[in-house]
């Protein structure tokens, strides 16, 4: 049985709880499903970005072909390349070695189930932000 989660006074009495306790003991993560938040803004920074001028009209030339503005067509092309480098799964057998003896490749036995929980997506459509929060296993 889960430990009943304590009323938090403010955020940061949340914050320091959760950084000194077990999740694990308060949720049983094994019930989550995923969510999806489409209406969730996210925060943004405005940063400078130094392009060749043939790739900022390229850009440009693909967002006027599927209608919108160069600079969302930019994010988008960046979350889809940003999501692809961060998957995992069986490609890094590849190039692993045993943890434990260090010299051996690894297989497919020595794969191990390992459940991630709070992994919270953010991908740029051409309608906005859908905003996933997943379960992920490694």
């Amino acid at each position: 049985m889960s430990k009943k989660i304590p009323e938090f006074k403010n955020e940061d009495e949340e914050r320091e709880f959760w950084a000194t306790h077990d999740s694990t003991e308060y949720i049983d993560w094994k019930k989550s499903k995923r969510v999806t938040l489409p209406n969730l803004k996210p925060s943004v920074k405005k940063i400078s970005l130094r392009l060749p001028e043939s790739m900022l009209e390229e850009l440009k030339l693909l967002a006027n072909k599927k209608d919108v503005p160069y600079q969302s067509l930019l994010k988008i092309f960046l979350a889809e390349r940003i999501e692809k480098e961060l998957e995992t799964g069986g490609n890094n057998l590849q190039v692993s070695t045993c943890f434990f003896c260090g010299e051996s490749s690894a297989n497919s036995e020595s794969l191990a189930e390992v459940g991630m929980y709070g992994d919270v997506r953010r991908k740029q459509t051409f309608t906005g932000t859908n905003t996933t929060y997943s379960k992920r296993t490694v």
